[in-house]
């Protein structure tokens, strides 16, 4: 017979999201269309292509479809609500934006 005390209980590994804590955006206008870099916390990277926006579209609507976009990763993944900032641009077709936390995820350490 086993008593509360001699079973073992498996723990409950907590499962890290797929995609880390979105903390930059790199935008470019190519000839192909709108890139996008979105740098994490955790050190990756995941790069792409604005499918929803046109080859020919105004920087400004891209820059609102890149800032959706990392606004719905970090809802989605990490259940935070974040903001992009986008710096002045220092290249012609290039813009970067930083990522700034606005409320603090649930499941957070701190």
């Amino acid at each position: 017979m086993l008593d509360g005390s001699m079973v073992r209980r498996k723990q409950e590994k907590k499962k890290r999201p797929p995609f880390g804590m979105p903390k930059g955006i790199v935008l470019l206008a190519t000839p192909e269309g709108w890139r996008h870099s979105v740098l994490t916390a955790e050190g990756g990277m995941l790069c792409g292509r604005l499918a929803d926006v046109p080859n020919n579209a105004d920087p400004a609507e891209a820059r609102t479809a890149a800032a959706a976009m990392v606004v719905g990763l970090a809802h989605d993944f990490h259940e935070a609500d974040v903001e992009v900032t986008w710096d002045p641009p220092r290249e012609p077709r290039s813009w970067t934006g930083q990522v700034a936390l606005v409320t603090t995820p649930p499941n957070a350490c701190g």
